[in-house]
């Protein structure tokens, strides 16, 4: 073997020992090794948003709402939040969560939730949209009527009392027939007349939903909900004489609504062959 040969392999065995040491090194316990520092958790609140779409006009169940955790550096002052502490806290950022969490605090009560239980929505908002106090209408609140209104419709009030309100029984969302007894005009009797059919009752008084756990509601003014090209008959109706609501049943209400009829008799002649017939029809 030559010498050049001889000095090469040595070199490298003394190259493999070396690197054999430095291995070993760095694989001992004692060893000081390098670790990447865990990323700080964003400080997060939690936030009221929209569980699915919710249209224009949607009455909101709690269902439809609830808890999303959002990060406090994109936390708006109108949100609105559970009012716990955020985690982990973040001096700054928190005074913007506690601002927020406010809203809740100073309008809504201790459950924001069941605060938006039966709103209306008045400007649509997406899933996980932040529910915010000027998108949505609850009961009492101004614009709450029109947006509750459905297309086509017109709220008429008519004046009414114990008597003439099935005893108080009658609710907001319940359906009625508007019935109205008057004189005949030759003054020689009465006729009864159902003007309109199965409305819908949106509020009595100022009240568009009774009280809780309320069987009864007694009121001088009932506001229904009344096809546009009917409003006259209703209007007419109150110029006439004391109008008469009839509580209809619970299935009623995807049923036909429109114009009454006379719930009296009425005389039909009939002409057959030259002859002439009378007979009382309703």
């Amino acid at each position: 073997m030559g010498a050049v040969r001889i000095a090469i392999l040595a070199a490298a065995a003394v190259a493999a020992i070396l690197l054999a040491f430095m291995v070993r090194g760095m694989m001992s316990p004692g060893a000081p090794t390098e670790t990447a520092a865990p990323a700080e958790a964003a400080p997060m609140a939690q936030v009221l948003v929209a569980k699915q779409d919710l249209p224009i006009g949607t009455r909101i169940t709690p269902a439809m709402i609830g808890w999303q955790a959002w990060p406090l550096e994109a936390l708006s002052p109108s949100f609105i939040t559970d009012g716990a502490a955020a985690t982990p806290a973040a001096e700054g950022a928190d005074k913007v969560a506690q601002k927020a969490s406010q809203v809740a605090a100073d309008t809504l009560g201790a459950s924001p939730i069941q605060a938006f239980d039966g709103a209306i929505v008045r400007e649509a908002m997406a899933a996980g949209e932040p529910i915010i106090a000027r998108k949505v209408i609850r009961g009492g609140e101004g614009g709450y009527m029109s947006v509750v209104l459905a297309a086509g419709m017109r709220a008429v009030s008519v004046p009414v009392s114990a008597d003439t309100a099935a005893g108080g029984f009658i609710l907001p969302g319940d359906r009625v027939d508007v019935l109205q007894s008057r004189e005949t005009p030759d003054g020689s009797g009465r006729v009864t007349e159902t003007l309109m059919r199965n409305l819908r009752v949106l509020a009595i008084d100022q009240s568009t939903e009774p009280a809780e756990d309320a069987n009864t509601m007694i009121g001088g003014v009932v506001t229904l909900e009344a096809p546009a090209s009917d409003v006259e008959v209703l209007v007419r109706g109150k110029a006439e004489g004391e109008m008469i609501l009839a509580l209809r049943p619970f299935t009623d209400v995807g049923g036909p609504v429109g114009h009454g009829g006379s719930a009296e008799p009425q005389t039909v002649r009939i002409f057959r062959d030259g002859e002439m017939s009378e007979v009382s029809v309703r």
